[in-house]
């Protein structure tokens, strides 16, 4: 069966509903919208989706072949939550068929949902890369009328890990957090020079690990290494830092107009504006500096408490070599 969906034949007909953006017209437009593609071999993959037609204006069925494997990278797990799209606005008649018909040329999904009455919808694609080039081709399309709206769907199962030690990998991560559930994926975050931050997260493969998870290291001392430093877990905040906020979903409220009176300016020296301006600046100036006095008193708190951590063991093997239970 997974040698079958490693090489699949995804047929296209002429009547299909919607036509991706980034399938209209020739040349370069075929990469458009491919962003999320991070290397040339990506984006080589992503052409294999484009059709090609022969035989001038007659009608005919237009085929394409996706090698699903060129589509995911080494370690990558298929079907996880990264892989699943929020499609919003979508028509109040549209059935399931018609659902999987706007991505049957991404691959087979594994998991449709629709919400007729609300006008949305989930669907889970074998990759993220499939995923991101879906969402990048259909984002926008109109259908019935209808602009179609695709993001990535909110990860509910996905932690965030502090105060983990420099000598954390990804699947030592992965590891110590398996024995909650089935973890999709675990990544030390590090800076941009690969040095570990001290931070991490765990993206579940469902809530139920997640929230266990969540309640066993808020209650006890979850140690990763030999140092007796337990991890802090928090439920991930999401961000959207990819597509943000575009003016055409911006809501057109009182609030909006007011605002938009006048355009993007600096503050003239002397004006009203300039006086609270700079009462703004003085205050969040204030808050930088708090913030930073807070970060350095912790800093040394650490520093003081790993010290102590240190002698402290020092004195605890010494003992234990006094009462021959170490040599």
């Amino acid at each position: 069966m997974a040698a079958n969906r490693n090489l699949k034949q995804v047929r296209i007909e002429n009547s299909s509903p919607v036509t991706p953006l980034g399938m209209v017209g020739g040349g370069g437009s075929n990469l458009k919208g491919l962003r999320g593609l991070e290397t040339e071999s990506e984006a080589a993959a992503a052409m294999a989706l484009v059709p090609s037609k022969e035989g001038g204006d007659e009608e005919q069925e237009v085929g394409f072949t996706i090698d699903i494997k060129s589509f995911l990278k080494p370690g990558e797990k298929s079907y996880t939550q990264r892989c699943r799209l929020f499609v919003g606005n979508l028509p109040t008649d549209i059935t399931e068929e018609d659902f999987k018909r706007l991505f049957e040329r991404y691959g087979e999904p594994s998991e449709v949902f629709i919400n007729r009455d609300r006008g949305f919808g989930f669907i889970r694609l074998e990759s993220r890369t499939l995923a991101e080039i879906a969402k990048a081709e259909l984002d926008g399309t109109i259908l019935k009328s209808r602009p179609l709206r695709i993001r990535f769907a909110t990860h509910g199962a996905a932690l965030t890990v502090k105060n983990l030690s420099p000598v954390v990998s990804n699947e030592l991560l992965e590891q110590a957090f398996s024995q909650f559930g089935p973890v999709e994926r675990a990544v030390v975050v590090v800076d941009d020079r690969g040095r570990a931050t001290g931070k991490g997260f765990v993206e579940f493969a469902a809530k139920p690990p997640a929230r266990k998870a969540l309640e066993r290291c808020s209650d006890g001392a979850f140690l990763l290494t030999t140092t007796p430093r337990p991890v802090v877990v928090e439920p991930m905040e999401q961000f959207d830092d990819e597509d943000g906020l575009p003016e055409k979903l911006m809501q057109k409220t009182q609030q909006y107009h007011k605002e938009r009176e006048q355009p993007p300016r600096f503050a003239q020296p002397g004006t009203f504006e300039f006086e609270y301006a700079s009462r703004w600046k003085a205050l969040d100036e204030m808050e930088k500096q708090q913030r930073e006095q807070v970060d350095r008193n912790i800093r040394e708190a650490k520093e003081k408490l790993e010290a102590e951590m240190e002698a402290a063991r020092h004195e605890h093997q010494l003992m234990l070599m006094r009462q021959g239970k170490i040599r």
